[in-house]
């Protein structure tokens, strides 16, 4: 029993002393979401998509400093099948856009039809956090 105890406190302490230990790891009740954008609602573009955030905060790319374990910044993934590598950093593309200044909405323009739509939250360098902030993937059509 005593043994078990003391290897227990030993992985407590180095998990509470590890450099790093629960750097950009969101709280378990942290999650991303789209504001007043329902799955199946029907838009005309241009339109405005607003980002939400709880449990967890926004700062600019590049941040730095203690700040930069605590948020991140919005990627907007547009008819994305599947997930980038989330250990590595999101690509920079037409599908997947980010706003590196911390923004909370963008106006979006798209072709006329039927989108997908997911919200990935990066880090500093543009890399998910462990684990990853990913919102629901919805579907909109665009008239």
């Amino acid at each position: 029993m005593r043994n078990r105890i003391s290897v227990a406190a030993i992985t407590l302490v180095l998990a509470l002393t590890t450099p790093g230990a629960g750097a950009h790891s969101p709280p378990g009740n942290a999650k991303v979401y789209f504001i007043g954008l329902a799955d199946g609602a029907v838009v005309e573009s241009p339109f405005k998509v607003q980002f939400g955030i709880s449990g967890f905060g926004i700062t600019p790319a590049g941040t730095t400093g203690r700040r930069r374990h605590t948020a991140g910044h919005h990627h907007l993934l547009v008819d994305v099948d599947q997930l980038p590598d989330l250990d590595e950093p999101i690509p920079r593309d037409s599908r997947h856009i980010h706003f590196d200044r911390a923004e909370t909405e963008a106006l979006l323009e798209l072709r006329p039809g039927r989108h997908t739509l997911q919200l990935l939250l990066g880090d500093e360098q543009h890399e998910p956090q462990d684990p990853p902030l990913i919102s629901e993937k919805i579907t909109i059509i665009v008239e």
